[in-house]
């Protein structure tokens, strides 16, 4: 009885250590790290272009987005499109993006933590602070699926 006990217990450990995921070596960190930068950078183009569509694209496209700034929660990715444009109307309104200091920490295959700062230059002001942004990994792509943007003022 305490054979098949063990034989039991043994069977179960073994299935679970089967189905647990694969850990990423250091390389593949390094990988996908540089994948999740390449995003940002390229919202960064986006903005500096005026396309709050094209930046928008880095950030998942559901209603479970969630977008934490100034004090309130917006939800959805409808919803954050919109505040931004209210935000920031127009190509004048949007100004120059520049996204700096990044640390990106591959949690598993499929979820990331970045964080990093942030700085608009407008025509007459200029705006900064720092973000955390909660990555997962769908359909081979990184996308936002949570963003807490700081102002330093």
């Amino acid at each position: 009885m305490i054979r098949s006990a063990f034989t039991g217990a043994a069977f179960l450990l073994l299935c679970a250590c089967a189905t647990a995921p694969a850990a990423l070596t250091p390389e593949a960190k390094a990988a996908e790290a540089a994948t999740i930068t390449a995003l940002l950078k390229a919202q960064d183009a986006a903005w500096n272009e005026g396309d709050i569509e094209g930046f928008m694209q880095g950030y998942w496209p559901s209603d479970d987005l969630r977008f934490a700034s100034g004090g309130t929660v917006v939800r959805g990715y409808d919803a954050t499109l919109a505040r931004y444009k209210v935000r920031y109307p127009g190509r004048e309104g949007m100004g120059e993006l520049t996204t700096t200091d990044y640390e990106i920490d591959i949690l598993s295959p499929d979820a990331a933590i970045a964080h990093g700062s942030w700085h608009v230059k407008l025509a007459d002001e200029e705006l900064s602070g720092l973000y955390t942004l909660v990555l997962r990994k769908q359909d081979g792509e990184w996308l936002i699926v949570s963003d807490t943007t700081t102002s330093a003022e």
